[in-house]
C-alpha cells in the first residue's frame, strides 16, 4: 500500500538523520547570519531538525500511535549503531589502514557518551513534541497547521538542546564555559529551521491530504493500513 510504503520512507530519513547526527556531532561550524548574529553548532544539529518535520507530518498524517513508533525504532537504531561503533573501535586496525586506532577513536571515541546523550534529550523533545503537537491539534480542531507545528517544535528543541549541552558539559566533553554559548546558538538556529520549514510541512500535507482523501484532522485509519498491508502479503 502507498500509504505504508510512504510511512516506511518517512521512518528511514529519520533514523537515518537521527544515527548521522549522533555520528558528526564533534565536528563544530560557525554561521554568520548575515551580520545580524553568528552561530557556532555542532553539525549534528545540520541533520536533527528533520527529525522534528517527519515527526510532525507523520503525527499530522498518520497519528500520534505512528508517530510514537517511530520515535521509539530511532532509539534502538541509535543504540544499535553504538554497538556497531564499540565493536569497530575494538578491533585492532592494520598496519597499512589509512585510519589507525588513535584518529578512529578521536573521530568516534565520543560516540557513547554523544549516544548516551543524545537519547536522553531525544526522549524527552520528541514526545514532549509529539504530545504539543497533538495538544494544539485537538484544541484548533485541526486548524492552524503552523501553530501546532512551530509551537511544539520551540519547547522541545529547547528541551532538547538544553539537554544535550547539560550532558556533554557534565561528563567533560565540552567546557561548561562554552554552555551558554552553545545553547543560545543551538536552540536559535532549531527555531529558525523549525519556522522555514513550516512551508514544507505544509506541501506535505496538502499532497497527502488529497492524495489519501483526508479531511481536516483527519487522520489515515490504523487499522485500515494494517489490513491492506496484511492483503498485499
Amino acid at each position: 500500500m502507498l500509504a505504508q510504503r510512504i510511512y516506511l520512507i518517512l521512518g528511514a530519513l529519520f533514523i537515518a538523520s537521527l544515527v548521522v547526527s549522533n555520528l558528526i556531532f564533534q565536528k563544530f561550524f560557525y554561521w554568520d547570519f548575515f551580520g545580524l548574529y553568528t552561530f557556532e553548532i555542532s553539525v549534528g544539529i545540520l541533520p536533527y531538525p528533520i527529525t522534528f518535520l517527519i515527526t510532525d507530518i507523520i503525527s499530522e498524517v498518520y497519528g500520534k500511535k505512528k508517530a510514537n513508533q517511530i520515535v521509539t525504532a530511532g532509539i534502538f537504531a541509535s543504540f544499535f549503531s553504538l554497538l556497531i561503533v564499540y565493536v569497530s573501535s575494538a578491533v585492532p586496525a592494520t598496519e597499512w589502514s589509512p585510519i589507525d586506532n588513535p584518529l578512529f577513536d578521536k573521530v568516534f571515541g565520543a560516540t557513547a557518551v554523544a549516544v548516551f546523550a543524545s537519547m536522553m534529550a531525544y526522549l524527552l523533545a520528541q514526545y514532549i513534541d509529539i504530545s504539543i503537537f497533538h495538544f494544539w491539534k485537538r484544541l484548533t480542531k485541526g486548524k492552524h497547521l503552523w501553530l501546532r507545528n512551530n509551537f511544539s517544535t520551540f519547547l522541545s528543541q529547547f528541551v532538547d538542546t538544553f539537554t544535550v549541552l547539560f550532558l556533554l558539559c557534565s561528563f567533560g566533553k565540552i567546557d561548561w564555559s562554552l554552555f551558554g554559548g552553545l545553547l543560545l546558538s543551538g536552540f536559535l538556529f532549531k527555531v529558525l529551521v523549525a519556522a522555514l520549514d513550516t512551508p514544507f510541512l505544509y506541501a506535505a500535507v496538502f499532497v497527502f491530504r488529497k492524495r489519501f482523501g483526508l479531511k481536516m484532522a483527519e487522520e489515515l485509519d490504523a487499522s485500515v493500513l494494517l489490513s491492506t498491508d496484511e492483503s498485499n502479503l
